[in-house]
């Protein structure tokens, strides 16, 4: 109790807030910019802590971490461009709610699935963090190549009508995460002698190019419509977007998919985009109307928001308990624990416990500061909608350019970002959904790297990817899950086919 109450006093000190404003502020900008991140951000920020107060300079870092994972849904929702990798899936039923005049309704919805999924994952970092760090240190390579297998069974879900284009999708997303040095041996793979092709290929260049480049060239292909966008749009919201009717059908959505997003957290390596992936899957699946996931409908808002933002939390739980990252942004904030002398491990809670319960708070005061100061600030971001499009376009451009540019300081992968472009153009073309793509490439490398490592843990033998009850588990429900959707989609085939043959019996008997 002693620590708890010196932790109040040092998070509820004016300085201290005031650092937690501009860091949540900050990270706000940094996540709603395409090509920028929360990683960036608190990659930025860290050397400025290591003179401060140890809970000031965490909780800087604390709230630049939180605004750069909401701030992400600004773009995604409003040009349909994932500001950070978290927030892909919030793009799908985001921006056509923009494109049909909800634009507020969606960023309110989304802000408000950002806080609540936020403060889920944080109490579940206060009180149940002890037993999920035990259960996560059970997990071996054959366990995550399980999860990875589990998590490319989404591509069979969001492959739409055509399941084969979308599984052709996801190998040449998991033939590009491939491209560069191989993991564990390092072996140089399929560059071609291209130098520049040594680290592959950067997960934020690739989602500026076929998110961001394709709409560019798309409308500047279809230069007649241009125009439409001189037509001022109008902007409404009350409240966040949510009757109290709707909000409490809603709250299955939030619960179950803020508890994906903490199971991703908790889980090593895997990150943000996934949680939220998988999150829309199941609320997807769990829908009576899986149809109209995609045309823009809230639920799909909720989940992926509500899931990216509880994986914070989540994140937080290896890392205090077993100084395990979850993901990369946790990992910098382990550099900002050990600079400032912080140990995280089953005794951080003895040595150092004023200091974790002092990122408790920081947490909650950014979530609800990033609640406040996003809701506020809507009538602002939705002023982009009014600006014509034949002049946002090339500022987009130009954004897009520098965000490629500016992560690994490379002409090269301003140049990937047109290759993808075209890319994605081609799959528009053709069809072919662009999702999958990105599922594929996002667990390639974990899917590749935790297959050999359990390989030469058992020295070539495949049995234990079946010895294993944690890997054998998710194998079996990968196996079902794919089973399911074949049979629906099998089955919708059928009545399609049936209301097809009505129609045409309809015509001739008239």
């Amino acid at each position: 109790m002693e620590m708890f109450m010196t932790a109040m006093g040092n998070v509820f000190n004016p300085a201290c807030l005031g650092l937690i404003w501009f860091g949540t502020m900050l990270g706000i900008v940094f996540g709603s910019i395409p090509g920028l991140s929360a990683t960036m951000a608190v990659v930025l920020f860290l050397p400025l802590t290591f003179g401060m107060e140890p809970t000031m300079g965490l909780a800087l870092l604390v709230g630049l971490y939180m605004g750069g994972i909401s701030g992400g849904l600004i773009s995604a929702i409003l040009l349909k461009i994932p500001g950070t990798p978290s927030s892909i899936s919030t793009v799908f039923d985001g921006g056509p709610m923009a494109e049909k005049g909800e634009a507020g309704r969606a960023l309110g919805v989304g802000i408000l699935a950002s806080g609540v999924g936020s403060l889920l994952g944080i109490f579940a970092l206060i009180f149940i963090s002890p037993l999920l760090a035990k259960v996560c240190l059970l997990f071996g390579a054959a366990d995550y190549f399980g999860v990875a297998v589990f998590s490319l069974t989404i591509i069979a879900s969001l492959s739409g009508k055509d399941m084969l284009k979308g599984l052709l999708a996801g190998l040449f997303g998991i033939a590009l995460s491939m491209v560069g040095m191989a993991p564990l041996d390092a072996e140089v793979r399929f560059t071609f002698g291209n130098y520049q092709l040594l680290s592959g290929f950067n997960i934020t260049v690739l989602l500026i190019g076929v998110f961001a480049v394709t709409d560019i060239i798309q409308a500047g292909l279809d230069r007649r419509n241009l125009s439409k966008g001189m037509e001022k749009k109008k902007f409404h919201l009350k409240g966040y977007g949510l009757s109290v009717k709707e909000f409490i059908e809603q709250i299955p959505n939030f619960i179950i998919s803020s508890i994906i997003g903490i199971a991703i957290g908790i889980l090593p390596g895997i990150g943000g985009s996934t949680g939220g992936l998988m999150a829309y899957t199941a609320e997807k699946n769990r829908s009576k109307h899986p149809e109209k996931f995609g045309t823009g409908i809230i639920d799909g808002v909720i989940a992926s928001e509500a899931a990216n933002n509880a994986v914070i939390g989540g994140s937080m739980v290896p890392l205090l308990c077993m100084g395990i990252p979850g993901n990369t942004v946790a990992a910098i904030f382990l550099g900002g624990l050990t600079v400032h002398g912080i140990s995280p491990g089953p005794l951080i809670f003895d040595k150092s416990g004023q200091y974790v319960y002092g990122i408790y708070l920081a947490l909650i005061v950014s979530t609800i500061f990033m609640v406040i100061f996003e809701r506020l600030g809507l009538p602002i971001f939705a002023k982009l909608l009014d600006i014509p499009k034949h002049i946002l376009l090339p500022i987009i451009m130009i954004m897009c350019c520098v965000g490629a540019f500016s992560g690994n300081s490379r002409v090269f992968d301003v140049q990937c970002i047109l290759m993808f472009g075209l890319v994605g153009l081609f799959f528009k073309i053709f069809k072919i959904p662009s999702t999958p793509l990105i599922i594929g490439f996002i667990l390639g490398p974990m899917f590749e790297e935790n297959l050999r490592r359990a390989l030469q843990a058992s020295h070539g033998n495949w049995s234990i990817f079946v010895t294993r009850p944690i890997c054998c588990a998710f194998l079996i429900a990968a196996v079902i899950f794919c089973t399911l959707t074949v049979r629906k989609n099998l089955k919708d085939k059928q009545v399609a086919e049936a209301k097809g043959e009505n129609f045409d019996t309809a015509e001739e008997e008239g």
